[in-house]
């Protein structure tokens, strides 16, 4: 039997899945550093929590994989301790001890405090708004609220995360104050969904207002929207959106499908012809706006007449941005008491038909940017490239901006002026300028 080693514990946070777990990890880390503990991701550890997601099928199977992985490592003698949180370990607790009993202790997405003392530190509640960010440092994920109330039949995040609970504007303002302090000039707000911000703590909906506190930070040049849900879209937004540099001219609204059955299965409370008003409202009122999106296919009952529907709209509205998903059959939704009748083969054929639509779709709009020149931040080198963003996309997810690093040096973490001289379905290529007639 090996012996206790001596050495002071290294704990490692891993995470998987959403930006929200990135930023659940993050505030792990700060309190653990607070506490005097050595903390890492995703690196060597002797000790590790594993922050799971447990939203759809291939996210559930990767946690529990990487959760097998890791208990096999402690079973081999190469790490002391296996944690396991986040929203797997919410949704299938009873489960996985029965099935993984091998973890040390599993705990839900509110367990932060018992979490920390499993990992001998105390919860510090002085520390809201300290993260140990785990991003480049140019940007940072800035999460205004936890929880969903929509009755979305498809979608589990209710199960996991709770009601919507929406973070006091001062208590989001410090926490920015803060990321920018260290250098971070981008903010990324997220939520389960940022359309319902406000209605909890001051009765109505106020992403607006909080915007309109978030632009006066100094030192934070972009704050970008992600997850606003569609119906009951508070339209002054558009307005902080127009008026406000500092706002990205970008917004992320999972859609999900426009076929009116399938709408009304999903309980998503909207139509196609509601849906398509929001989004001509939209841009027209910010011309320049990038609209990102996500769609599911092969929800049950999705006839092939639903999903021509849905392909032609793609075609009409010319997304900038958009991600296409099969539908996974999630135990304890309202849709799991649905037939999941669409042949995975036909699921996976009607995703990849949405995305060659939107490779077309996004390969003519990208060459409509060659000879124009884009502030950009550069977020990072990879191989023989410079890596950079336009404001009107989000890192992990959207078009790279790409400089040629054996021609031109740009500095990572800053803005930079870039004329696009190249595009592909999803990428464009650059060179920095000074200004609209002078190359760097």
């Amino acid at each position: 039997m090996r012996t206790k080693s001596l050495k002071k514990n290294k704990i490692n946070v891993v995470t998987l899945g959403c930006s929200k777990n990135i930023y659940d990890s993050e505030v792990l880390m700060g309190q653990l550093r607070a506490n005097n503990k050595e903390v890492v991701h995703e690196e060597e550890g002797n000790m590790v929590v594993i922050n799971t997601c447990g939203f759809i099928a291939n996210a559930k199977e990767e946690s529990v994989n990487t959760i097998l992985e890791y208990v096999q490592k402690k079973e081999e003698g190469n790490i002391d301790k296996v944690f396991v949180t986040g929203c797997l370990s919410e949704r299938y607790k009873p489960d996985l001890e029965k099935e993984i009993p091998n973890v040390d202790e599993y705990f839900g997405t509110s367990d932060l405090p018992n979490l920390l003392k499993a990992l001998g530190a105390d919860y510090k509640h002085e520390l809201i708004g300290e993260r140990l960010t785990t991003t480049p440092k140019n940007y940072a994920y800035l999460k205004i609220a936890e929880g969903c109330d929509r009755p979305c039949s498809f979608c589990a995040i209710p199960l996991m995360r709770g009601k919507h609970r929406s973070k006091p504007i001062e208590e989001l303002v410090s926490e920015s104050e803060k990321l920018a302090a260290k250098g971070v000039k981008e903010l990324i707000l997220i939520a389960q969904d940022l359309t319902y911000y406000g209605l909890d703590l001051y009765k109505k909906r106020n992403l607006a207002e909080l915007l309109q506190a978030l632009v006066k930070v100094d030192g934070i040049e972009w704050i970008r929207l992600h997850y606003a849900f569609p119906t009951g879209f508070p339209m002054d937004v558009l307005e902080v959106m127009k008026n406000e540099p500092k706002i990205c001219n970008y917004i992320d609204i999972p859609l999900q499908h426009i076929a009116d059955p399938i709408l009304k299965s999903m309980r998503r409370g909207t139509t196609k012809a509601k849906t398509t008003k929001l989004l001509i409202d939209f841009r027209e009122a910010v011309p320049e706006m990038t609209i990102r999106t996500t769609l599911i296919v092969g929800y049950p009952g999705e006839t092939e007449e639903d999903f021509q529907t849905l392909k032609n709209w793609v075609k009409e509205m010319r997304f900038e941005r958009l991600g296409c998903f099969t539908y996974s059959h999630e135990e304890n939704t309202h849709a799991y008491t649905l037939v999941d009748d669409v042949p995975e083969a036909v699921k996976q054929k009607r995703a990849n038909d949405i995305m060659e639509i939107q490779s077309q779709i996004s390969w003519e709009l990208n060459q409509e940017k060659i000879g124009k020149s884009f502030q950009c931040i550069i977020d990072r080198k990879e191989g023989n490239y410079f890596v950079g963003r336009t404001e009107f996309d989000s890192p992990d997810v959207d078009n790279e901006v790409l400089i040629n690093a054996a021609e031109h040096y740009v500095k990572i973490g800053d803005f930079t002026n870039i004329a696009i001289t190249e595009a592909s379905d999803f990428d464009l290529y650059g060179v920095p300028v000074l200004d609209s007639n002078s190359i760097l």
